[in-house]
């Protein structure tokens, strides 16, 4: 009887506990993503000049993944352009702020306008903008950032923003756990994590190729190379277009 009048009233309100301290080791234990090293070397980074006439110095082969066309290979394996270098704990309100929320990416002209949001939340220290004003697409389609990137709420426009924005690929320390599976599942930026603090010896403009296949990033304007750890079973997911494409492609669920 009890359970018949509790199924036909109203839902219950409920009101907000009081916020609970934490002691101090609670903050010992950040939320966010931090993979296993799997290489075999011992540091982040290889410096060495890069010679006019290596293979990974022709650029001419390097397709944009935001242009590229179908080849006879449907696996992209490198990405070349500018680099956006942001700090730690970027939070998905800097990344696209909750006032911008309402836009509907599977609109194709909200998701344009999504994408000129992009980064808008970030403070005033960073005085490079990432994408200039009365444009929709950024310059910038690397973004470097430290640990913790993409912290905050579950939203899922943080990567779709990037993406519309015209970001192939992010590179961070670490990932809020979130941030990073979102990416997956939208398929709209590659999650790359580091081995150290790229960060921290990159510059907003410098001129940066990542491949895929050897898990490295290469910096142009500085000369040097740095590891990166294997996107592994995620990057077919996002270059399918998303865990849905992957899904069809590869006939998990039908095709329409």
């Amino acid at each position: 009887m009890a359970a018949s009048l509790l199924s036909l009233s109203p839902n219950p309100t409920f009101t907000a506990s009081t916020k609970p301290s934490f002691s101090p080791s609670y903050h010992t234990t950040p939320h966010f993503v931090k993979f296993p090293n799997t290489s075999q070397t011992p540091t982040h980074l290889i410096v060495k000049p890069l010679s006019t006439h290596s293979p990974r110095a022709s650029l001419s082969s390097i397709i944009p993944r935001a242009t590229a066309t179908p080849t006879t290979s449907t696996t992209q394996t490198s990405f070349h352009g500018l680099c956006y270098v942001v700090g730690d704990n970027i939070d998905t309100d800097q990344i696209i702020p909750a006032e911008y929320l309402t836009l509907v990416p599977s609109n194709p002209e909200e998701y344009e306008k999504l994408g000129s949001y992009a980064l808008i939340g970030l403070p005033s220290s960073y005085t490079t903008r990432f994408i200039e004003p009365n444009e929709n697409k950024t310059k910038y389609s690397i973004v470097i950032g430290g640990y913790n990137f993409g912290c905050g709420s579950s939203r899922e426009h943080a990567p779709v923003a990037l993406g519309a924005a015209g970001v192939a690929a992010v590179v961070a320390e670490s990932y809020a756990r979130i941030f990073f599976r979102n990416s997956v599942a939208t398929g709209e930026v590659y999650p790359l994590e580091s081995e150290g603090r790229i960060c921290e010896e990159c510059r907003t403009g410098d001129t940066i190729t990542i491949e895929l296949a050897e898990s490295r990033l290469i910096n142009h304007t500085t000369g040097k190379e740095y590891k990166l750890k294997p996107i592994g079973d995620a990057g077919p997911v996002i270059e399918a277009g998303g865990i849905f494409a992957y899904a069809r492609k590869t006939g998990m669920i039908p095709t329409n």
